[in-house]
Formats: structure tokens, sequence, C-alpha cells
């Protein structure tokens, strides 16, 4: 392995172009975001290096041995995350990138493609939440005093690159590679009226572009040209230690691909992660997740990510069973928007493999989130997985829990095997039983925390979360003011135990979507005088949401929230304590 002669950024892209620079399947997608590009060309034009590049010369007769896919010129998060496989066959060795992928990446989305990642506030679902942008540099002047770039590149709509000022003339980055020569520079700075005597920024910012695109070589590398498999997953693995950390999944992945016989694995797992991951309101699931469960759900003895538990055997078990496997992981996931759980929820992915291998066990049928024969299932499974996320059992490393659980299961499947599952964890660091100190744990969970959703579910065993449930400040939150406080004649010493208190676990509920909205900042006592005219209506809501049988009004709200807290620890206690101590695991 040697440091080859530096080639220029227009080169490396052009090789990109005709794929004549490919990516293994050992590595990981593209995870820059767009301020990462935007700081690259920055310093790129700031004179800074870049860093050193690793190749590897594949010979032909190795290609059919490896799976490769082509660099992405455009990005969209939620549509276009994974590379495109790219099938090589023929006499002409390739290029494959060990070392490199983002920033060449970022240069070939930065000068040949578009960038759309989500819009804060939009729904995953919405496909306006993902503009595409280019990347632009504005050539007109440089960026304000106290910014930390030099440059001002920016990724852009089309209508936002075409609002021209005094200060603003936005260049789209990748037309400097129509340029052959500096004429043609100065030719374009001519014809769109901003070179003259009093203005010489873009033209000295356009030239100096060119150059470093076209001109000097900054893409320094060193080749590879060793054929033997084992040494180069070796020295990517060394040299990826850093920054993103190589993860064995990525391993497992490059090495499923080329042992599975009938399928893509690269394809077939991805492609699972994307429907999952639209399930209701959209999951965060990963290949980390999807692999793992694979290898508990087919009974592999070893589950840890090591390579050798990845030998072919073991492929090819999974292969065969793959239909099974997905329809399992679907058939779970829907299972948890069926409890209300999303992405910002669901706390812990591993977490709901233990319920994956016991639906797998039971033939995934697919009718399992709503057919009345597996009720009962259904609620002992639900109340498994929030006593698992609010005890943190899949918190670090989960890999000894999976295999006691599955243990359990292997030997009991007739139902979901709850108490087996309580008295193995037992007498184990992750015991799923609770304690005063632990109880009193669960009332510090806030508005806007992921684990409060599980706390409140769980005082809602009876909800059907296909209504869609908001999670609902009781006193409603726009009260907490020093305007409302001062007019209701609070003293001002006493403020703080309603202003930093208002997001207390014991101030929210769990409410209907519709119901919730129709609430909206209406103050309780009158909502809930209005909403419930009838003693029994009344009664009922406050046996159903916890509500202490006290004053409601405003200016009561501490004593409110003290007894509320009570009342939830109680509820929480005959859930998950009491229970316990009846079964034997408390």
């Amino acid at each position: 392995m040697g440091i080859q002669t530096p080639m220029t950024i227009a080169k490396a892209i052009e090789n990109i172009q005709f794929n004549h620079y490919v990516l293994p399947a050992i590595q990981r997608e593209f995870v820059w975001d767009s301020e990462q590009i935007q700081r690259l060309f920055d310093s790129l034009m700031r004179g800074y290096p870049i860093g050193l590049f690793l190749f590897w010369g594949v010979k032909p007769g190795n290609l059919q041995d490896f799976e490769f896919y082509r660099f992405m010129d455009h990005y969209h998060e939620r549509d276009c995350r994974h590379n495109e496989p790219i099938p090589l066959v023929g006499e002409k060795p390739v290029i494959a990138v060990l070392d490199g992928q983002q920033r060449l990446t970022a240069l070939n989305i930065g000068l040949k493609g578009w960038y759309a990642d989500k819009l804060p506030y939009y729904r995953w679902s919405s496909d306006h939440a993902y503009p595409k942008r280019r990347l632009y540099l504005n050539i007109m002047a440089p960026p304000e005093e106290g910014s930390d770039y030099a440059f001002e590149f920016r990724m852009l709509k089309e209508q936002e690159a075409a609002q021209r000022d005094e200060r603003h003339y936005w260049f789209p980055v990748g037309d400097i590679l129509q340029f052959k020569g500096l004429p043609e520079v100065y030719g374009y700075c001519v014809d769109n009226d901003i070179l003259n005597k009093q203005l010489k920024y873009p033209s000295s910012t356009l030239v100096e572009l060119w150059n470093v695109i076209t001109q000097k070589e900054v893409i320094s590398y060193f080749l590879e040209e060793a054929q033997d498999l084992d040494k180069v997953l070796n020295i990517f693995i060394r040299v990826n230690s850093g920054g993103t950390e190589l993860s064995y999944s990525d391993m497992l992945l490059s090495i499923a691909v080329a042992q599975w016989k009938d399928r893509d694995a690269r394809e077939e797992i991805y492609d699972l992660i994307d429907n999952l991951n639209r399930i209701g309101e959209s999951f965060d699931f990963s290949k980390d997740f999807v692999l793992k469960a694979t290898l508990v759900l087919t009974d592999i003895p070893t589950i840890e990510f090591k390579v050798k538990n990845f030998n072919r055997e073991n492929m090819l078990v999974i292969e065969r069973k793959w239909e099974e496997i997905a329809r399992a992981l679907k058939v779970t996931t829907r299972l948890l928007a069926s409890w209300g759980y999303n992405r910002d929820t669901l706390v812990a992915n591993n977490a709901i493999i233990p319920l994956s291998y016991y639906i797998f066990r039971k033939g995934s049928p697919l009718d399992f989130v709503s057919s009345p024969r597996c009720a009962q299932d259904r609620e002992v499974m639900r109340e498994w997985l929030m006593r698992a996320l609010l005890k943190r059992t899949f918190g670090g490393q989960s890999d000894n829990v999976l295999r006691r659980i599955r243990q359990v299961m292997s030997n009991d499947c007739d139902s979901f095997p709850l108490q087996g599952i309580y008295d193995a964890l037992s007498a184990t660091a992750k015991s799923m039983s609770f304690d005063n100190a632990q109880l009193n744990g669960l009332l510090d969970y806030r508005y806007g925390q992921a684990y409060t959703f599980t706390v409140l579910a769980f005082l809602y065993p009876w909800l059907k979360f296909d209504q869609h449930f908001h999670v609902d400040h009781i006193f409603p939150r726009g009260m907490f003011t020093p305007k409302t406080l001062r007019d209701r004649r609070i003293p001002k010493d006493q403020w703080h135990k309603w202003l930093d208190h208002k997001d207390d676990l014991a101030n929210l509920q769990l409410l209907q979507g519709l119901v919730n909205q129709n609430k909206a900042d209406k103050e309780f006592e009158a909502w809930l005088a209005s909403s419930q005219p009838t003693e029994m209506g009344l009664k009922a809501y406050k046996e159903q949401h916890l509500i202490p049988d006290i004053d409601l009004s405003f200016e009561n709200f501490p004593e409110f929230l003290e007894a509320r807290a009570q009342k939830i620890k109680e509820r929480l206690g005959e859930l998950v304590g009491s229970k316990s101590e009846e079964s034997g695991i408390g």
C-alpha cells in the first residue's frame, strides 16, 4: 500500500459518475448533514487539508466475490438514504473506497446532486417536509462578521437561490464544472454584470472555486492492491475505528450479502427497516436492531455481534427463514403502534425482540393485533413491555437479557410467559421488580420526555390507542405565566410552585385527541364541569384520570399536584408493586 499522485476533485467526481469508484458493501450509509457538506466546501476554499483517502484496487477476477454500490448524488432523508447496488462484471478493475466515503459523497452531492432533509414541525409522512435543496455559493459578498465561515455556502431551494440583492448572488456550485478555463469564468461574470472595478469579490471568488475544484490536486490517497478479503476487512475496521464507529452489524451485512444465495441481503434488510419505520406514526429501527432480531428469532446460540457468529451456516438459516422473520417484526411493530408507541416513545428498540420471538413461535398470525383469541396475550405483553421500558431492562448490553428470555420462551410458548421471565431475571442486575425509591423515580418524568408516555400508559390500561391519545396538561400550560399569577393575586415568592411544576407528571394525563383539542387552554375546573355535567360522569372521570377530590381551582395547583402525585404512586404501586409481591417478584 502506497500513497499515490494526488488528483483534482473534478477528476474524482468524474470517476464517481462513471462508476470507476464504488463502495464495498461493508461501508455504512451516508450520514452527513447539510451543514457538514457546507463546511467541507468552505474548508476547501480556505485551503485547509481534508485528509487522506484509502482506496482498494479490486481486480476483475475478484469482483464476483463481493457486493458493490454506487455513490449517491442525491439524498432524501425518508425516501433515498441507501446506495444503489451496482453489478460489476467484465475485464476492468474498479476502485473501492475504504476510507473517505462521507467526504466523497458530500462532494458528489454538492457538485452533482441535491439534498432533502426533514423540515422541523412537519410530519414524517408529509411530502412537503422534504424540499430538494442544492448547494450554492454567495459570490457577491463574504459572510457577515461573526460567522465561522469564510465563504457563504448554503443548501437552498431553487426559489430561495433566485433571490438576489446587493449582498447576495447565489451561484450553483455544480455549474463550476461547466467552465473549461478562466476565460469562461470571467465571461460568466461579465454576462451577469458582476465584474467591474468596484466589484471584485464575485470574480475572485468564482476563480478560486474553479481552481479548487478543477485545478488543485487536493485528493491525496493511499491505494491498497492486495486481494485478500480478510486483510482488506481488517484495514477497513482499523481506518474506521475513529469518528462514526464501524459496528459489527456492518460486518454482518457485508457477509450476508455475499453468502445469501437467492436474496439480496442488503436490499431485503433495508427494505424491511423502511417498512417497519413507516408503520403507525413512524419508528426508528436500524439494521443493528433487525440483525440482532434475526439472531434471536432463528435460535442461533450466540447472538453477540462477533464475526465468528456470522458464518455461512448461520446466514443461510436466516435467509431460509427471512419471510417469517420479516412478518413477525411487522406484526410486532403494528402491535406497538396499536398501543400508542412511536419513534419518540419507544425508548429501547431491543425491548420488543422478545415480543417478536413469541409472535414468531406462534406462527406470526396476521390478525394477532386484532383477534379476540389473542386479547389475553396482548394484554400481558403490553404490561411486560411497559415494565421493561420503565425498568430500563434493555439499557446497555442486552444480550444476556435476550438469551435468558429466549430460553424461557423456547420451553414455554403456549402463552406469553410473563412470570417465567420475571423469575429468570429476578436474581440478576436486570430484575424487573420495583422498590419504593424506583416508584418515586417514575414521578420525576416530565412533559416531553420519552419515558413519560409509558408511565401514563401504565395508568390507563383500558385505553384503546387506535383513537389517538395526546399527552395533555390538566391545568393548561398557557396559564402558567407571570401575568396569570399576578392577576390571580398569587404572591410572587410563591410563583415557583406553579412555574417550575407545570410540566410535572402529576399535571399530565392521556386524553383522546379530539377531546384534547376541544379542551385547549380552558381552565381545568370550568372545562371539567362543562364536559362532565352529571355527578356520575364526573365521578367516573376523576376515577379514570386519578383526579383528587379537592379544590380544582388554579390557585390550588400546588395542593392538587401533591395529591395527584400520591394517587399516581399508589396506582403504580398496585400495578407494579403489590402485584409483584403477590407473584413473588416484588
